[in-house]
């Protein structure tokens, strides 16, 4: 901690960095939790997380000794670790620490220890004394719609807000005199801190551990400075006024309980905490952790590629296929393209991030705001409206405003409200839609039309263009198709099919939809694509670029909606009459690939017997979703352990239990790395932020999680607390992680081990995830199969340690046979 003269600006940045980037509900997006440590290695970062946040990182040491005693972790894997780390010559010594040896695991973190003083020395606890009224007034000025009153003066700013009502209201939020002139005076942070704290170089600890005491709340606010336009309804609020009235809220507290004399906490504490960022060196306990991750993460990883070793590498030999279907990257879609293949043999299917490499914003007809549907890092510079749209918004009566109004409530109450528990009685024996139902369908009218091409450079909204040049889509379709390698023997009929989940009870639903699309359903990103692949005037500038798109094969959008398993189809008029029959087969196969899949997903659902037909348990998995007592709509993307970039020919002879991430990707038509870096940019970033958000949120779910849906409190549209005066969860609720197992992503990639190591390096916030150790990374060398580990800034040999990978013959029998994860199987 600094102890020269105390900097307002260098706290504050500090704070932002190190608090919760989550955004607001509408656009949760899955992030590396612990993205303020990404500096560090992996294993470093964790212990400081650990030391200095009190965060636990790992799993008990008492859950890893039990994996180890049922095979979960693969003895031959740990011993191979333990020398890795120690040397051949400590190994007995270690594997009896990691086996035997007691360890204190308990933590006693820096943040917090001075302001905790206030209790222990003053007998005040400020959090409870503060935080009821702070979270109250917080909550109302942020509101996003929950409340049917506007905060007074809400444009004016968070603080000028505040001094406007204490100028004209009756009554004051602070109880004492000095408090409420000390806002209307406009005192400096440091005013108020030299009252609170006294001494200068305790200045930004005890900043910290005020903050800390309240993550969510400040990290939203530190969200919002930094982004404006993550609240539709925009908000001018600051981190430096939420202190500033939070030091306030204490002077405030403080004044009454000691009838006026504060005694800044400075001059009281007898012994000087421990500096929050001093250095945190190494421990043996820590290294214990370590030790046991990695072989917890290589168990699983050794399997994968062994099974990538003996999988029999069919090449793509046909010269017409009856269909193609493009999907986006996404865990979830990987059982489903494998049930296509299996029905239609002479189909392939494709992995490529959702957004279907088109960057806009969208607004549909009669909405006040456009939203973002690419990846989050993006800043799109066009618009796609929806226009003459048919569909009527359904309404429901008692999410009106006058539910809340004193006469009309009361009516409301008397009638429909008997109405509304009989409803509940049936939903819970009878599920189906209702307006309270989160649907990926709704997101776009398939029948109304969108402004896909621009009209003129005056055609513009928001300083945005409506629509793209000829030119930028030709620009986008070539992109697409030669990341995935489609740049020839195109099908008649070729599927976008992005990815959407609905949902009625999941305060979490931006997460269950498309992270490539910034939490929103896929829909129209894959209508757009699939427009401009018909577009002649593209197809012939594509033509000269050559890739020549046949005058016989169409692009047809769609939705797979992954909770219901259901798919929706969009502008199929544009298919001519000889290309009806084959749709309707195909969609055929869709069905029947969707049940499939549905029954693959149920052996996790307890409520669902899967030892039924598919289509028994498909009926059951839709009722599933639309379940008002069913917290887990669907798992997401629980156990996502891999992203694998390279042909689809590697992985599909392969079971991976819908663990990975499936990015197509063909080295022989980017030999040298070209599209293989915009691959490596996006997905990096994206699958490793998913998959680390699902990490610290399963092994510390009560800091670093949401804790259990089930108490969680919508609070103003922007975050869940437990109970109505809660912090704001950030993280993931328990129900989404409980089947997770906390490993870190490995990539594998398909390519010349020298390219991938220039293009890797070529970019420093990509290359900083992988020297780091945040995600794992290996390289298959098409040219001998051979396996390239990163390790030390080098890509160093690897060979498979476990045994061969058995055969599975029967599919459906392996699902029903456990509710665990699966080990990979050749099938």
């Amino acid at each position: 901690m600094t102890t020269h003269k105390f900097d307002l600006a260098h706290t504050l940045d500090t704070l932002k960095h190190y608090l919760p980037a989550q955004a607001p509900l509408k656009d949760f997006v899955h992030h590396n939790t612990l993205h303020a440590f990404q500096d560090f290695p992996f294993h470093e970062a964790l212990h400081r997380a650990s030391i200095i946040f009190g965060y636990k990182t790992y799993l008990p040491l008492s859950e890893y000794r039990m994996m180890y005693t049922d095979k979960r972790i693969n003895p031959e894997i740990l011993d191979s670790i333990i020398c890795q780390n120690k040397g051949e010559q400590n190994l007995e010594n270690w594997k009896d620490k990691l086996l035997n040896t007691d360890f204190n695991e308990q933590q006693n973190p820096r943040i917090g220890q001075l302001r905790a003083n206030w209790k222990s020395i003053n007998k005040i606890n400020l959090d409870k004394e503060v935080h009821g009224l702070l979270f109250k007034v917080l909550g109302a000025y942020l509101d996003q719609g929950i409340s049917i009153w506007n905060f007074p003066t809400s444009e004016m700013g968070f603080l000028a807000s505040i001094r406007t009502m204490e100028k004209i209201a009756f009554s004051s939020l602070f109880r004492t005199k000095r408090a409420k002139e000390l806002l209307m005076s406009e005192a400096s942070i440091e005013e108020l801190l030299k009252i609170v704290v006294g001494d200068e170089t305790l200045y930004e600890q005890y900043l910290f551990d005020q903050q800390f005491a309240h993550p969510g709340w400040s990290g939203i606010v530190a969200v919002n400075e930094s982004n404006p336009e993550s609240l539709l309804d925009s908000r001018k609020i600051r981190l430096q006024g939420l202190i500033t009235f939070e030091l306030l809220l204490e002077i405030d507290a403080l004044g009454q309980k000691m009838n006026g004399n504060i005694v800044p906490l400075g001059f009281s504490i007898k012994e000087r905490p421990e500096a929050l960022f001093a250095p945190t060196p190494s421990t043996e306990l820590s290294e214990v952790y370590q030790i046991w991750q990695d072989a917890f993460e290589w168990t699983y990883y050794d399997q994968v590629l062994k099974g990538l070793d003996q999988a029999v590498d069919i090449p793509d030999t046909h010269n017409g296929h009856t269909f193609q279907a493009m999907f986006c990257i996404d865990d979830r879609e990987g059982s489903l393209r494998t049930y296509i293949e299996q029905l239609d043999p002479l189909c392939k299917t494709y992995g490529t991030p959702g957004f279907f490499n088109v960057a806009f914003y969208f607004q549909p007809e009669h909405a006040k705001f456009h939203t973002k549907v690419c990846p989050g890092p993006i800043t799109p510079k066009h618009l796609i409206k929806e226009i003459e749209s048919k569909k009527k918004r359904r309404k429901e009566a008692h999410f009106t405003k006058h539910t809340q109004s004193l006469i009309g409530g009361w009516l409301i109450s008397l009638t429909l409200g008997f109405w509304s528990i009989i409803q509940l009685f049936i939903n819970i024996f009878r599920p189906g839609h209702s307006a309270t139902v989160v649907s990926s369908f709704k997101h776009m009218d398939k029948h109304a039309k969108l402004t896909i091409e621009n009209q003129g450079p005056e055609h513009c909204e928001h300083d945005l263009q409506i629509g793209f040049t000829i030119e930028e889509m030709a620009d986008r379709l070539e992109g697409l198709l030669r990341s995935i390698g489609l740049i020839d023997n195109f099908a008649p009929i070729i599927y976008t099919i992005g990815h959407g989940a609905s949902s009625v009870n999941n305060t979490h639903y931006a997460g269950y939809d498309c992270g490539a699309c910034s939490g929103r359903p896929g829909s129209v990103n894959a209508r757009v694509i699939a427009s401009i692949g018909n577009n002649y005037r593209v197809r012939a500038i594509l033509k000269e670029r050559g890739i020549i798109i046949p005058d016989d094969s169409y692009f047809v959008g769609g939705l797979h909606e992954t909770t219901r398993d259901e798919v929706e189809y969009y502008d199929e008029s544009v298919l001519p009459a000889s290309h009806i029959a084959m749709h309707e087969k195909n969609m055929e196969i869709f069905e029947t690939a969707l049940s499939n899949n549905a029954k693959e997903r149920s052996r996790r659902f307890i409520l669902i017997n899967s030892h039924a037909s598919p289509e028994k348990v498909h009926k059951k998995v839709k009722l599933r979703a639309v379940s008002l007592f069913e917290p887990r709509p669907e798992l997401n993307h629980a156990t996502n352990a891999l992203c694998i970039v390279g042909r689809h020919e590697l992985t599909a002879h392969l079971f991976l239990d819908r663990r990975a991430f499936m990015n197509t990707f063909d080295y022989r038509v980017d030999l040298e790395g070209k599209y293989l870096s915009n691959i490596l940019n996006a997905a990096t970033p994206v699958c490793g932020g998913i998959n680390l958000e699902y990490y610290f949120s399963r092994v510390d779910n009560h800091r670093l999680g949401a804790g259990t849906k089930l108490p969680h409190n919508v609070m103003g549209l922007i975050g869940v607390a437990n109970g109505m005066e809660g912090d704001l969860r950030t993280g993931l609720p328990m129900q989404m992680v409980e089947v997770h197992d906390p490993i870190r992503l490995m990539l594998i990639v398909e390519h010349r081990p020298e390219v991938v190591l220039k293009v890797i390096q070529s970019n420093p916030s990509t290359y900083e995830w992988i020297k780091n150790g945040w995600v794992h990374f290996t390289v298959i060398n098409p040219d001998d199969k051979q396996f390239y580990y990163f390790r030390e800034d080098q890509l160093l040999s690897y060979s498979p340690i476990c045994g061969n990978i058995e055969m599975q013959k029967d599919l459906n029998g392996l699902i029903e046979s456990s509710e665990e994860n699966l080990p990979v199987y050749l099938v």
